[in-house]
């Protein structure tokens, strides 16, 4: 089913002189201007509540004062890859290290990916060296 023609392009404003992108609704200063006045007070009531034991505000100080870590440094050796044989031999210290408890099923996933990623490149160039040869026995037999 086709789509319509519509009267504004895509990406292109009903209304140019609308809000600019990243401005703040008067709802949002109007409230912004009560928490500014009040930031310190509150966050002094915030502090007596998480040390009067309250769990939600410990865990709300916490997660502001150490925020939980995305990501880790992951101290692993793989083995020098340069060909397509070598990704077999570092998929296999891969799950080593996982069935050893060494890395964690998610860690060796995101490294995987990067080990695919790296696979792909080897056989993209290895690829343009067979097609280079090729060629050049094509051009050298003309």
């Amino acid at each position: 089913m086709p789509k319509e023609d519509t009267q504004f392009g895509k990406g292109q404003s009903g209304n140019p002189a609308g809000r600019p992108k990243g401005s703040r609704s008067r709802a949002t200063q109007a409230l912004e201007a009560i928490f500014d006045g009040e930031a310190e007070a509150i966050t002094r009531k915030a502090i007596e509540m998480a040390l009067g034991g309250d769990p939600a505000v410990m865990r709300m100080c916490l997660d502001r004062l150490v925020p939980p870590r995305r990501d880790r440094p992951v101290t692993f050796d793989l083995p020098p890859i340069d060909t397509a044989a070598d990704i077999t031999v570092a998929s296999r210290t891969l799950l080593e290290a996982v069935a050893a408890g060494d890395l964690t099923p998610s860690e060796a996933a995101d490294i995987g990916k990067s080990l695919d990623v790296h696979a792909r490149a080897i056989e993209i160039h290895d690829h343009g060296q067979r097609l280079a040869a090729i060629e050049a026995k094509l051009l050298q037999s003309t």
